[in-house]
């Protein structure tokens, strides 16, 4: 099928961008990397007046690492969080999702901004921000705002950025040198969207009990979640294979997706637990080696 017609904008400057989305608002879609929003135009279920190419702006596909976080302009494509090597040593957890994303040709083209702003709760990138406690940076007419990851997502495909408002950074915290991570996917197919997904990173006090931990989750709900319940009965707590097994279970309370073509309610519950209980077991495992590659 062919795109419906629309107009073509292609900014230079974040202004310049921010002034055509305050121009356009609902009636304009911004085109990043261009992976969900292209095949959603050529099947028209995308009509939009405008459409806004934000790909010549440099500042949006800056890297830079800072005392406390690594902030990615929104255009740094996805394969350079995957194998640059000041992504793996700061932010490792952020390294191994990204290899989930899709196919090597999706992650060469797709951005980091624009996984997050489509707001997929089956994505990858946006259980990272919650999981790692992310914050987004956004700009609009009336300047510049942070909001936390948690917040950001606001439901199905939706976030809080405003009509006239466009995402421009993400900031992700420096992972202590001490601490543990794991990731758990479990998709039909190998580039396929999850069917459930596990992110956790904890750190271990001198005894051996979860002093920190995080755990975010995909595709159980209309939107990534943090399995707060879990986290909240692992800290302070020996993390041993039985203890994390059972509270694991807490998180199939929060499974408010349904039946599908792809899984029931029922075994996307039984995968939110089985995900949940090795991505913190990997976490563990690597808290303990005090390895972090």
């Amino acid at each position: 099928m062919k795109p419906p017609r629309f107009a073509y904008y292609d900014p230079d400057t974040v202004a310049e961008a921010v002034e055509l989305k305050a121009r356009f608002e609902t009636d304009a879609v911004v085109l990043a990397g261009g992976q969900s929003l292209v095949p959603m135009l050529a099947t028209r279920l995308a009509k939009p007046d405008a459409l806004l190419d934000i790909n010549r702006i440099s500042s949006l596909q800056q890297l830079e690492v800072g005392p406390t976080h690594v902030e990615f302009g929104a255009l740094v494509r996805q394969y350079q969080l995957e194998t640059d090597p000041l992504v793996a040593r700061n932010v490792p957890l952020l390294a191994a999702v990204t290899h989930y994303i899709g196919h090597v040709e999706n992650r060469h083209r797709g951005t980091v901004g624009g996984s997050l702003a489509h707001a997929d709760s089956a994505a990858e990138l946006p259980t990272a921000a919650v999981t790692l406690d992310a914050e987004m940076v956004i700009e609009g007419p009336a300047g510049r705002r942070v909001e936390a990851a948690r917040d950001f997502f606001a439901g199905w495909m939706t976030s809080t950025i405003a009509p006239d408002e466009l995402l421009v950074a993400v900031r992700f915290p420096i992972t202590p040198a001490d601490a543990g991570w794991g990731f758990v996917e479990v998709a039909r197919r190998e580039g396929d969207f999850a069917l459930a997904a596990a992110a956790a990173q904890l750190r271990l006090d001198e005894a051996g009990r979860v002093s920190e931990i995080a755990i975010g989750l995909a595709s159980i709900s209309d939107r990534p979640l943090r399995a707060t319940e879990v986290e909240a009965q692992l800290l302070g707590q020996l993390p041993t294979a039985d203890a994390v097994a059972v509270a694991a279970r807490a998180i199939e309370e929060q499974v408010t997706a349904s039946d599908d073509m792809h899984a029931t309610h029922s075994y996307r519950r039984h995968l939110a637990a089985t995900v949940t209980q090795r991505a913190v077991l990997e976490a563990v495992g690597r808290a303990q080696e005090g390895n972090r590659s």
